[in-house]
Formats: structure tokens, C-alpha cells, sequence
């Protein structure tokens, strides 16, 4: 899903296709008003404040940065991304797990 080079509206409608997702299904996943997201896709094609831009590209899985400008993050801002939402789901223990884990690997870089 790339749109570089276009504006909100176009890659918030891209984001909403490539999920499958309605606007109303995002605006029960995000709590904002589906008035207020059909104000960003309709023709005044006004731009949200950031905690919200932020909620719609958590929801559809991009980046704030892609809502704005079309381009993608880059591989490791996604990765980090990704890796949180998979700790989200982990139980404590394999998430106690994965912290020490990254300790050792957080000491062999200091150690490098």
C-alpha cells in the first residue's frame, strides 16, 4: 500500500480499504465519532490533531507518517510496532520472558 505523495484524506480512505474495514468500524475501535472521521475523508478533507491521527494509525496498523505524507516508516519504526503489538498479547509470563531476553541483548551491545 503505497500512496507517497498524496494527502490525508486519500491515505486515510487507502489504510481503511487495504484493513477492509468501514468508517464506522474504525470509529468503534478508535472512539472517534464517525461524523468526525467523515469529515477527514469528505471534502473539506480537514486534518486531525495528532492524539487522534495517532489513534486512526494505530487502529489501521501505519504509521502517523503514512496518514500524512503516503510514505511508510521506516523497517525499523515498523518493527518496533509490530513487536509491542505482539507483546500486547503475550502472557506476563513470556513477557517477563522477552524483557530478560533484552536485557542480555541490551548488555551485549553495551559490552560491543
Amino acid at each position: 500500500m503505497v500512496v507517497n505523495g498524496t494527502g490525508f484524506k486519500t491515505n486515510l480512505r487507502a489504510a481503511l480499504t487495504s484493513r477492509g474495514l468501514t468508517v464506522r468500524e474504525l470509529s468503534v475501535i478508535t472512539g472517534v465519532a464517525k461524523g468526525t472521521l467523515d469529515c477527514y475523508l469528505g471534502a473539506r478533507a480537514s486534518i486531525p490533531p495528532a492524539d487522534v491521527a495517532a489513534k486512526m494509525a494505530s487502529a489501521l496498523g501505519v504509521t502517523v507518517e503514512y496518514l500524512v505524507s503516503g510514505h511508510e516508516a521506516k523497517a525499523r519504526e515498523k518493527n518496533i510496532g509490530a513487536i509491542i503489538q505482539l507483546l500486547v498479547e503475550l502472557s506476563e509470563r513470556d513477557v517477563e520472558t522477552v524483557l530478560a531476553v533484552t536485557k542480555v541483548l541490551e548488555a551485549r551491545a553495551e559490552g560491543a
